[in-house]
């Protein structure tokens, strides 16, 4: 099996709901100031508060080379007042391949802790891939990602990367940085950004807050440590049954459509099934893809 198919699996629950990882190879360094290109439209430009730690100055965000029209409006996502990411929370899963019917890597979410700074706070979460024997033996795999994200909206405030495949290691620490003239801290990589992108962590937990029920579509910049992705999340229903390793599940469909440059991926289908609950524990996510099909499941909730 190859280290890309591998990757393929794992990257899939690491992602969750940011699929766009499934075709990219994790091997290079990051450079120190990475101006990020897409085609993601601008939006309105809001003069940051003094109080904003993010904002510093109200400088302009670097524009998006050959988008879309910035007057185009995009779909507002309403919040789930019913769901609180609870500190703490720990999400194991498995990944297989289901003309395999074997578990190629295990998986974790972690939601490790809520910070506060002044009047916003932030989140740490946590995600952790390892390959499993048999197949461990084929591709060995240790990485961990760590997202820094706004509480409130699940903006990135720092990506983190510590990648181990194979023995070759790649550390990675960006900060988002939407306006220009913010400088990141010593032995930090800056991300120039939109304002309002994600990383794949925040757009998990994001996802999870939003009110399915009255929304049928949202749309946002996410970053996944490399590019930056116009990621749109659309609602196919509102109560599918789901069987997994941890249970049954009454569960909302989401499909995750990713553009890459303008042009959508074409030769994959995601899903994402959140549980209706007041949990919203993301249960399953399944890869269509041209060569198998992928199917990361829940095995444990604590």
């Amino acid at each position: 099996m190859s280290k890309r198919f591998v990757w393929v699996l794992v990257s899939a629950v690491v992602l969750l709901s940011a699929a766009w990882w499934m075709y990219r190879k994790m091997a290079k360094p990051i450079p120190q100031d990475t101006n990020v290109a897409t085609n993601w439209p601008a939006p309105a430009v809001v003069a940051p508060t003094a109080k904003s730690p993010n904002a510093p100055g109200g400088h302009p965000p670097v524009q998006p080379s050959g988008g879309e029209p910035a007057e185009k409006k995009e779909p507002v996502a309403t919040a789930e007042s019913g769901f609180v990411l609870r500190q703490g929370e720990t999400l194991d899963y498995d990944a297989n391949i289901t003309q395999l019917n074997a578990t190629v890597a295990h998986l974790k979410i972690v939601a490790v802790e809520k910070r506060v700074n002044g009047e916003k706070g932030s989140w740490h979460l946590r995600a952790s891939a390892h390959t499993e024997n048999p197949y461990r033996m084929v591709f060995q795999l240790d990485d961990q990602f760590d997202s820094y994200s706004d509480a409130g909206s699940m903006t990135s405030l720092q990506y983190e990367m510590h990648l181990n495949e194979r023995g070759e290691k790649v550390d990675s620490v960006q900060r988002m940085l939407p306006w220009s003239k913010e400088v990141a801290p010593p032995g930090v990589g800056a991300a120039r950004v939109l304002p309002g992108t994600r990383d794949p962590l925040g757009l998990l937990e994001y996802l999870r807050s939003v009110d399915w029920g009255n929304t049928t579509e949202v749309r946002c910049p996410v970053y996944d440590g490399h590019k930056l992705y116009d990621v749109r999340a659309v609602l196919l229903g509102k109560s599918v049954a789901v069987s997994v390793p941890a249970g049954k599940f009454n569960t909302t469909k989401i499909e995750i459509h990713v553009k890459d440059n303008g042009t959508e991926m074409k030769d994959a289908h995601f899903m994402m099934y959140l549980a209706n609950d007041a949990a919203r524990l993301p249960v399953l996510l399944e890869a269509v893809l041209p060569v198998a099909t992928a199917r990361v499941a829940l095995a444990k909730s604590q």
